[in-house]
């Protein structure tokens, strides 16, 4: 069937799909499959199965409002993304984007979504830079569109009327027809911006996100045609997108800023629970699968990284991800996880005592990291100038006075402070967990980003640090939003302070485990 045409096999199922058809629209035009029916539950009415490729309003309507295009980002917001990316590139200019591919549990290509809020594989974007019309630009979006072979196996995909209706598309075409169109549009394009990988023997076309893969509608290139495509895609009229949306996505709309805030509230819940869940003898996967749980629980779509949990000496890893020991009693468990809401990632680290209550020593050394994170996060601020760099360096400023209060020494200068404190304070969180900022680290703060600030101290079993204080791994990061003078920590609810801790831990606030 064509992509384009209209056809009269989506007839309703039933008379109850016939009578909603003014309700759902789209039970009214074409599609592979035939039987999507209306059910209502808790006072929603949703199509089952869906006919789209992702939930929207018609079929999701308990996640996906009216006029948003995916939960929480009305179609205003990616039009609004779109027109502030052409309207940087020269007059003529094309901008080409494509889908990620399946991997396992699909996720889609970062930019991609930024710009079209299209959560399908095989797909593209072309948006056509033209100042005379009334958006400024012109958009196709390429999709696989509806196949009622594959759908019977893998689900819906969007119709291409549905991607015009509900993406805000000017056109939509097959996938099979991206090579000829972009083609034919560099051809007289006074700028093309696109993210092309290099062709090697050991990365060949087909390979898993690559854009070679749409390049021909056999799904891979030779050398020769690939170098055919790219000679027409001239050197001098070929610009990379990413650093273009990158500088985009580094400064959240209000919109975003919602949904980081309900990701990292999520997060921070779990982190709560997580703590009174938490006792000696609990294995550490146990801990990660029951924080991963909590937030699947409450509409997270996924882990936004491999969660570490890491008890006692283990914490001195700062990327400990086998999670495979029993926590034992006294020990300390720092854990770093965050959930992935609605496109957006989450990024927090608490540390706690395992059975509830700070040792002495324990309590010392996380106050004096504490009162140097909570200082270090007042400084997040477009008025104060500063950037990622400056506060790490003001960082381990603060550390290095703090530490030495409570009995350390430094006898040979920065050495042993970057032993106890190896990683930079922080970075930008958003669609990814390390968001491609585009920006340079040592570029000052902007209001509307979102970066984490995460010092740590991992004090190992060396001569020169207190005995009292060996094998024990600290870290506290929170997500902040930059203001103009204030800075907004995204993570409060997750508790930092001592008492907090202890009460979360032991019952104290009315937490449950689950």
């Amino acid at each position: 069937m064509s992509l384009r045409s209209l056809s009269s096999c989506r007839r309703a199922a039933s008379s109850a799909a016939s009578a909603s058809k003014l309700a759902f629209p789209a039970l009214s035009r074409c599609s592979a499959r035939c039987y999507a029916t209306p059910v209502t539950v808790n006072g929603y009415t949703q199509l089952k199965p869906t006919i789209f490729g992702q939930p929207l309003p018609p079929s999701h309507p308990h996640i996906v409002k009216p006029k948003e295009t995916t939960p929480g980002i009305p179609q205003k917001e990616y039009e609004r993304r779109r027109r502030e990316l052409v309207d940087r590139l020269p007059d003529g200019s094309l901008a080409v984007c494509v889908a990620g591919q399946i991997n396992y549990k699909f996720r889609q290509s970062s930019d991609f979504w930024y710009l079209t809020g299209f959560d399908e594989p095989d797909a593209a974007v072309i948006l056509e830079k033209q100042p005379s019309s009334p958006r400024g630009y012109r958009m196709t979006i390429f999709s696989a569109g509806t196949d009622s072979a594959k759908e019977k196996w893998d689900g819906a995909r969007t119709s291409p009327e549905d991607v015009v209706r509900h993406f805000g598309a000017d056109e939509a075409e097959p996938i099979s027809a991206f090579p000829s169109i972009l083609k034919s549009l560099a051809a007289s394009a006074s700028q093309v911006y696109l993210d092309i990988p290099t062709y090697t023997k050991r990365a060949r076309a087909s390979s898993p996100r690559s854009l070679l893969k749409y390049l021909s509608p056999s799904g891979g290139l030779s050398r020769g045609e690939y170098d055919s495509l790219v000679d027409s895609l001239v050197s001098a009229k070929r610009k990379p997108l990413s650093p273009e949306v990158g500088r985009l996505r580094s400064v959240k709309s209000k919109v975003e800023q919602n949904i980081m805030r309900e990701a990292a509230d999520i997060s921070a819940r779990a982190h709560n629970k997580t703590m009174r869940f938490t006792d000696p003898g609990v294995s550490e996967h146990a801990v990660a699968a029951h924080f991963e749980y909590l937030c699947a629980r409450e509409g997270s779509q996924r882990p936004a990284y491999v969660p570490v949990v890491a008890s006692g000496p283990n914490a001195l890893i700062i990327h400990y991800t086998s999670n495979s020991q029993l926590i034992a009693d006294g020990e300390m468990v720092l854990i770093d996880a965050g959930c992935e809401y609605n496109g957006y990632a989450s990024d927090i680290t608490r540390t706690f005592p395992a059975n509830g209550s700070f040792t002495p020593e324990q309590a010392t050394l996380y106050n004096a990291l504490l009162t140097v994170q909570k200082h270090l996060i007042t400084l997040c601020t477009e008025a104060s100038g500063m950037s990622i760099l400056q506060i790490h360096r003001e960082s381990n400023h603060l550390l290095r006075k703090e530490l030495e209060r409570i009995g350390f020494s430094f006898p040979l200068g920065a050495g042993t402070l970057d032993t106890l404190y190896p990683h930079l304070v922080g970075h930008p969180v958003g669609i990814d967990l390390h968001e491609s900022n585009q920006t340079e680290r040592d570029a000052p703060l902007k209001a509307g980003m979102v970066v984490t600030i995460e010092p740590g101290v991992y004090v190992p079993p060396y001569r020169e640090f207190p005995k009292a204080f060996h094998n024990i791994g600290i870290r506290i990061e929170d997500e902040v939003l930059v203001g103009k003078e204030h800075a907004v920590v995204l993570s409060a609810s997750a508790p930092k302070e001592i008492a907090d801790i202890e009460g979360s831990c032991q019952g104290l606030l009315g937490l449950t485990p689950f």
